[in-house]
């Protein structure tokens, strides 16, 4: 159930534009759509409470999200498009909307419990564009995964497709939700991903909402003691796989006080909802993200674009101040805190999270991004690039464009070329460390859909 934001709670707007001094906000460079609320199995923290009880009913059509997906792709050419549920391959129409999706500039990944992926799905995946999937692993131990996923066999089912996966060179990404039963073991999730070859593992950290709003996360101690050693994970596995915090943007901390050659300080990290990320429900209503359930807008009503850029939610999100120790953290631009954390437990979306242990001293200097290039943001050109490689660079999702021409360029440079074509393109994908070069193996020439 999404909520509509209450007249009390709309916060101050600025004129001047964004407090944190974030360019402004013209485009959406990634969208999660949970395309259904069916699915296979029942998972204890599901924050959209997903369900083999569900029906089909109250989804949009294809056609009606055909139309949505134009909408998108007016307001950004080139998103990346998170197509999830639910469980999204229980619906018949996911490859058509991934196939439109792909032909005309988006970027599609899905997001699966990973038990349907068979060998014809994960072909007719790729056949229709989709560039990775993210699986769903809780533990190694199916005693555990099986009971938080409320399905028996559904680790070994999980386990087996992502053999598959690798099998038929299918980017996968693993996903771990962070409960007491698994943060000792979280590591050893971590080391058997590396060596299956994720691109990335992305660890969750426990919002209050949907079927999760009955669960306890892990208390502000614990969370620092975790954070802290997912950094020295992401050192471990750096060049080999990419690791994330998810709902726990404090990771940022850490690694501005002690990693300075960390790749995440290249990329803006502060949480994006509603600011360059939202979310679409099966019924067509927009979210800033899964995990906060507060209406934007309805797409019966108004068009994407029109939710986007005026949307008072979202507005307040780019425009307001945020309120207690996170609006007085001297890491408020690079952190910020979790957005959706606080509105489930304050309501108030630019509240405090009280999920972090830190506690600003109030004399410090405010740490500054230390990355060039934000979302979106285009790297000024020093070098021609011929026509094809133009064409192939605009393929890339928007929200690393910048990032990615930057350091193309960068790279000719450094050995003398005087203008950046395809070849110097594969060129620079094969010298890339993996963490990055893997996360979008795609737009230096493997992969995509010409």
């Amino acid at each position: 159930m999404t909520r509509t934001l209450p007249d009390h709670l709309h916060p101050a707007l600025h004129p001047g534009g964004d407090p944190l001094g974030r360019p402004p906000v013209d485009r959406p460079h990634v969208v999660a759509w949970n395309l259904t609320r069916r699915c296979n199995l029942a998972c204890a923290h599901c924050y959209i409470s997903a369900g083999p009880w569900h029906a089909s009913t109250p989804e949009l059509s294809t056609r009606r999200c055909l139309g949505i997906l134009e909408q998108i792709l007016e307001t950004n050419a080139s998103p990346m498009l998170i197509l999830t549920g639910g469980e999204p391959l229980l619906r018949s129409d996911l490859e058509q909307l991934a196939r439109r999706a792909t032909d005309e500039g988006a970027t599609v990944v899905v997001g699966t419990n990973g038990t349907r992926l068979t060998d014809a799905r994960i072909e007719s995946l790729m056949e229709a564009g989709v560039q990775g999937v993210a699986v769903s692993v809780d533990s190694l131990r199916p005693t555990y995964h099986d009971r938080f996923r409320h399905g028996t066999g559904s680790l070994a089912d999980t386990l087996a497709a992502v053999d598959r996966l690798v099998e038929h060179h299918l980017d996968f990404v693993v996903q771990t939700t962070l409960t007491r039963g698994n943060r000792d073991e979280f590591p050893e999730i971590v080391a058997w991903s590396a060596e299956k070859g994720a691109v990335s593992f992305n660890l969750y950290f426990l919002v209050a909402t949907g079927r999760g709003e009955g669960m306890n996360g892990l208390e502000p101690a614990e969370n620092e003691a975790v954070l802290a050693r997912l950094a020295e994970l992401e050192r471990e596995y750096r060049g080999q796989m990419m690791i994330r915090s998810k709902c726990q943007p404090q990771l940022m901390r850490h690694v501005f006080e002690k990693d300075p050659s960390s790749p995440l300080r290249n990329y803006e990290t502060r949480c994006p909802c509603g600011v360059h990320y939202c979310r679409i429900t099966p019924e067509g209503k927009v979210t800033p993200c899964p995990y906060l359930p507060l209406e934007a807008g309805d797409l019966a009503e108004r068009s994407f674009g029109e939710i986007w850029r005026e949307s008072p939610v979202f507005r307040s999100l780019r425009e307001g101040r945020l309120g207690g120790k996170c609006g007085a953290c001297e890491y408020r631009k690079v952190c910020g805190g979790c957005r959706a954390r606080a509105y489930a437990a304050t309501g108030d979306l630019l509240g405090p999270d009280d999920s972090c242990t830190y506690e600003p001293s109030g004399d410090r200097p405010i740490v500054e991004p230390t990355a060039p290039l934000t979302y979106g943001k285009s790297a000024e050109s020093a070098l021609p690039w011929t026509a094809d490689a133009e064409a192939r660079l605009q393929r890339i999702p928007s929200f690393v464009r910048g990032v990615v021409s930057s350091r193309v360029e960068a790279f000719a440079r450094q050995r003398g070329y005087g203008e950046v074509d395809l070849e110097v393109m594969a060129e620079v994908r094969r010298t890339m460390p993996v963490d990055f070069s893997r996360r979008l193996p795609f737009f230096l020439g493997r992969g995509g859909s010409g």
